[in-house]
């Protein structure tokens, strides 16, 4: 009983994670015009990490050794999921349309899945799949408006193909998170901020002599403190704590409401309506992460006669 409340607390955890990376790329699309996208990442992971610092500095003294003897993989992670991702996501926002890339972000769970897979040789069992693909289709029913004749008009460009790489870059961080040195949280997450810091420092300098300048206004400031709290160091201690417990695949399943969330957000901020399809799309997207859920609830109670194993525990 105490494993699956440990389960149904990292799903809650996992959806306030996604309104906060919705809120992320919300913010990402507003200050376009007054930030370039590879500085707004840079300044971003350097306000996270200068806040995070004072409070991780003894657990890293402690866990140096640790980190230094599985550098490869702090390395790997760091650049991929601080350093690349948010990275391509703001230069990917720069250039699509808020449909195009929600139906991107819907590949999320099919490319762990496949990735696990590959790397890994995990095997997602039937209602799994079920449950990624139900999850796939609620987005595609919100991205398309309950339209099925709006897929034939959808034009993917430039900005599309940054997103969609972005897609990939997360999904090969997430299962990846299985193979972390066992140390504190705030080690590894201040060791990969750091990581991510250094791998944007250069191409952000390389933006700014290509002549992007900052127009300091109120609203980038306030964007800078969003981005560099909620989406970064809470959101990403919570993503990587959930990950380890109810595995890679669900949790890269749980990604697919940040659509969702995003029309709510959008609907709230921007004054935008909610249409039945939005409903709609809910419910799939809820039924599938239920199915994912159902899974691991079962794995749980097969125990060693069913032979099962968790995903994620590496």
């Amino acid at each position: 009983m105490e494993s699956g409340r440990k389960h149904l607390i990292a799903y809650a955890l996992l959806g306030l994670v996604m309104v906060l990376w919705a809120g992320n790329a919300i913010v990402g699309r507003a200050v376009r015009f007054d930030i370039g996208p590879l500085t707004l990442a840079f300044l971003r992971w350097a306000l996270a990490t200068a806040l995070i610092m004072p409070f991780a500095l003894p657990s890293l003294r402690r866990d140096w050794s640790a980190i230094v003897k599985d550098w490869k993989i702090v390395l790997a992670l760091g650049v991929l999921g601080v350093g690349m991702f948010n990275a391509l996501l703001y230069s990917g926002l720069q250039h699509t349309t808020a449909t195009n890339a929600l139906l991107l972000q819907a590949a999320t769970p099919a490319a762990v899945v496949v990735l696990d897979r590959l790397v890994f040789g995990t095997r997602a069992g039937w209602m799994h799949l079920l449950g990624v693909a139900c999850s796939i289709a609620g987005v595609a029913v919100i991205v398309f408006q309950g339209d099925p004749a709006a897929a034939l008009g959808l034009q993917f460009a430039r900005g599309d193909l940054i997103i969609l790489s972005c897609v990939m870059v997360w999904s090969l961080y997430t299962i990846l998170l299985r193979l972390r040195p066992q140390i504190a949280a705030v080690s590894f997450i201040a060791a990969t901020f750091l990581v991510g810091l250094a791998v944007m420092a250069p191409v952000a300098a390389w933006e700014y002599a290509g002549g992007a300048r900052v127009n300091w206004t109120p609203g980038v400031f306030g964007a800078l403190a969003y981005v560099a709290v909620l989406p970064s160091i809470l959101s990403y201690f919570i993503f990587n704590s959930a990950t380890a417990t109810i595995g890679p695949a669900r949790a890269g399943q749980v990604i697919t409401l940040m659509p969702l969330f995003g029309a709510f957000l959008s609907a709230g901020l921007l004054g935008e309506r909610l249409h039945p399809y939005h409903f709609a799309g809910m419910v799939l997207i809820l039924v599938g992460i239920a199915l994912g859920a159902l899974t691991l609830h079962r794995q749980l109670h097969a125990g060693p006669r069913g032979g099962a194993r968790l995903e994620g525990r590496g």
